[in-house]
């Protein structure tokens, strides 16, 4: 009995001071505190700008309007057969689809098959932002790459430009560079080169053969187009009739900018027309040789099999080149050399 009674005191206790608690009243609200100060740019010691500004600069409704119309225009957004051949095999995925390339850019590898492989979308290239800076685009790759042609050695595009070239480059290694010294090199597949797009070696000046011959190759990394330009720079100006912006067609007006010309054409100084008349002699040295068999019609591939470290040489410049498409803009002193010197080397056979 006394230790009910000390419970039941313990608990009158306990309610009297929660309903206590439960009556307090609060005053009335005080007055608003002052302003912070604004913030400061640790660049140039000015104020710090409306960070919803910055972000309306590029994810206002009629700036991505314009980007999403730009984009609607570009073959990466449609994919064409690139997605379908290639987008799900885990070997390709890295660059033929979405989802392949989330994956790369995330863990470093592409993780296994993609079973339903889409085109490219705007978070395949921009992931989530970092500074929050208006130079801050949000993409998820910048960095100088490891080229695949040789993993030990680095190749930089210029900031933003190395996205590109994380695709844009060749998958394989020179003949003489995968099997130095040797007098023979054995084509294995109707496949072989440096793959569809290794453009990013031909701006870099880098990863091609360079045949020793009468032309010299200028010192890698000093093209113009790259120190001035590189991707973003010729293929992302100022939007203009279904060009640049996210349509990533290069525009005339950025090359006529660069060289105080008036050019309707990229036929600077006449470098695509020497480029294609150097390709086509070089094409049809290689189809005499043996080394290339095709046509206009149906396309021109290697012939399997063993051939001369030259000629095996000269038909990997000469199918990098040609599928590169830019007859010679890209690095017009180093795709002139690669050219003229492989060309030089076939007249020994």
């Amino acid at each position: 009995m006394k230790y009910n009674s000390i419970f039941k005191l313990i608990l009158i206790a306990f309610i009297c001071a929660f309903v206590a608690a439960s009556c307090t009243k609060e005053g009335p609200m005080g007055p608003p505190g002052a302003d912070g100060k604004d913030g400061v740019d640790g660049v140039d010691g000015a104020d710090g700008v409306d960070g919803q500004v910055t972000c309306l600069t590029c994810h206002s409704g009629t700036s991505m309007d314009q980007v999403q119309a730009e984009f609607a225009m570009s073959v990466h957004r449609a994919g064409l057969v690139a997605v379908d051949y290639a987008g799900g095999r885990a070997s390709c995925a890295e660059c033929h689809s979405h989802e392949g390339f989330t994956q790369y850019a995330t863990f470093g590898d592409v993780l296994g098959n993609i079973t339903n492989p889409t085109a490219w979308k705007c978070n395949t290239c921009h992931g989530l932002h970092k500074s929050f800076e208006g130079n801050d685009y949000a993409l998820r790759l910048s960095d100088p790459i490891n080229p695949k042609y040789d993993p030990s050695s680095t190749m930089d595009l210029n900031g933003n430009s190395n996205l590109c070239a994380n695709c844009h480059q060749s998958r394989r290694a020179e003949p003489n560079m995968t099997n130095p010294g040797e007098p023979t090199f054995n084509i294995t597949s109707s496949h072989y080169g440096p793959h569809h797009g290794a453009q990013s070696n031909l701006v870099a000046g880098v990863g091609f053969a360079e045949i020793e011959g009468p032309v010299s190759y200028p010192e890698a990394g000093s093209s113009n187009h790259l120190s001035m330009a590189s991707c973003t720079g010729c293929h992302m100006a100022d939007y203009t009739e279904g060009t640049g912006g996210h349509t990533w067609n290069p525009t005339v007006a950025s090359c006529n900018n660069c060289h105080g010309s008036n050019d309707e054409d990229f036929n600077y100084g006449g470098v695509q027309t020497e480029v294609h008349e150097k390709l086509v002699q070089l094409r049809d040295r290689l189809i005499e040789l043996g080394v290339v068999a095709g046509d206009e019609e149906e396309g021109y591939h290697p012939v399997v099999g063993e051939y001369p470290m030259a000629q095996a040489r000269a038909f990997f410049n000469w199918v990098g080149i040609e599928e590169d498409r830019s007859m010679g803009v890209h690095n017009p002193k180093y795709i002139k050399a690669l050219l003229t010197n492989s060309i030089e080397a076939l007249k020994d056979f």
